[in-house]
């Protein structure tokens, strides 16, 4: 465990996460993910207008971007166990901004698609996974607090996000509104991560009395074990991307207007903020185990009412928000209460791995699905995968909750 660095953020001097800071970490988030996973759906088909490239192409330079994330974070995880969150975190971000220019630039397709594929390298060290690595490796115990305010902070980066890109590619066209979020990531998002990280992982974050149980060092394989939780998180990952690529097309072919539906899924946002605030608000002296369960059954729920009841789609998408929102905050709080801070940040690299590579394969494979068998189909096969994903949440709680006992 490193010592103090003796230029510590203001935001982290007390050696506890503080309200500005979460605050400045959530815009981070929000400017990060609306320059990478938010950014294709708006400037897709302006690049397609203005370039003839192939639109399935263009779309899946986001998959091509995940699946190197996928395959760099088992090492991200590494390099700040080593070195500490903030500079993995900064150098992901100007990663990040080097792949926006290098794409705003891009003169032809492979151009554009090597662009995407430093996206992601810059990903693998910038979004949720590395930060919630780099907090829970600083702060321990006190780090879930953090994360779900974060995650509030950041829950409503799609509403944001998009209106926002929309309107900067009609005032400056698709490559101008890269070169917008290259800058802000440099002016805005690289200083606050400065800011509001430590430089290091400090011994003195963790309260004194979880202080013993923390620090020591935790089995690799711990129950419920990370090859459960990671497929376990993957299936969660996999509808949480299914969904939102197909969710307009779910809503319409269960009999609801266009302009219905896009208005019903404007509820996921305020779902999804709403379900962290009551997590933040009761839920810290629960295990996060429950969450998960919880989690878990509102996704489910919510896919099965709008399967066998589209009258209810608000509240089938209200419970969908909910889980999703839960779940962001589940993913960094679970592993964290199973392994300790130790191990964490490595644990976080290696069970970020698999999630992120079923999110590559999601739209590709929903795609070709809903062409093969129609979405009545596909919505089946994703409530099976919501059934999959409870029963893996109920295996890992049982688990870990005989192993509390024992």
């Amino acid at each position: 465990m490193s010592h103090p660095a003796p230029d510590a953020a203001p935001a982290t001097r007390r050696g506890t996460p503080t309200l500005a800071g979460n605050a400045a970490l959530g815009v981070t988030q929000i400017i990060l993910w609306g320059g990478s996973f938010f950014l294709i759906a708006v400037v897709a088909d302006p690049i397609v207008q203005s370039t003839g490239w192939p639109q399935a192409v263009v779309v899946g330079a986001l998959s091509l971007a995940i699946l190197i994330s996928g395959l760099l974070s088992p090492w991200v995880g590494r390099m700040i166990r080593r070195h500490g969150g903030r500079p993995v975190l900064i150098a992901g971000t100007l990663t990040m901004a080097a792949g926006l220019v290098l794409m705003g630039l891009a003169p032809n397709l492979p151009v554009f698609l090597l662009a995407w594929t430093v996206m992601g390298l810059g990903m693998a060290g910038a979004l949720y996974d590395p930060l919630f690595a780099a907090i829970g490796q600083a702060y321990g115990s006190a780090a879930r607090g953090a994360m779900t305010q974060i995650a509030i902070a950041s829950g409503f980066a799609v509403t944001l996000c998009w209106p926002a890109t929309s309107a900067m590619v009609a005032q400056i066209g698709w490559r101008g509104a890269c070169f917008a979020y290259a800058a802000l990531s440099v002016a805005v998002v690289a200083p606050l991560f400065a800011w509001a990280l430590p430089r290091q992982a400090r011994a003195e974050a963790v309260p004194a009395v979880a202080a013993a149980t923390l620090a020591r060092p935790a089995a690799p394989a711990r129950l419920p074990g990370e090859r459960v939780l990671a497929v376990t998180f993957t299936t969660a990952a996999v509808l949480m991307t299914a969904v939102s690529v197909q969710l307009l097309l779910l809503l319409q072919a269960q009999g609801i207007a266009a302009g219905t539906a896009v208005a019903l899924s404007a509820l996921i946002g305020p779902s999804q903020v709403g379900a962290r605030i009551l997590e933040l608000a009761f839920g810290r002296g629960a295990h996060p185990i429950w969450a998960l369960l919880v989690s878990s059954g509102s996704v489910a729920l919510g896919l099965l009412l709008l399967a066998v009841a589209p009258g209810l789609a608000w509240l089938a998408i209200i419970l969908y928000g909910a889980g999703n929102g839960m779940r962001t905050v589940v993913r960094g709080t679970l592993p964290l209460a199973l392994y300790g801070q130790q191990d964490y940040a490595a644990v976080m690299g290696r069970l970020a791995r698999l999630p992120l590579f079923g999110q590559a394969a999601t739209p590709v494979a929903c795609g070709a699905l809903s062409d093969w068998l129609g979405l009545d189909a596909l919505l089946d096969i994703m409530l099976g995968i919501a059934a999959l994903n409870l029963a893996l949440s109920l295996f890992v709680a049982r688990r870990t909750l005989a192993e509390r006992r024992g």
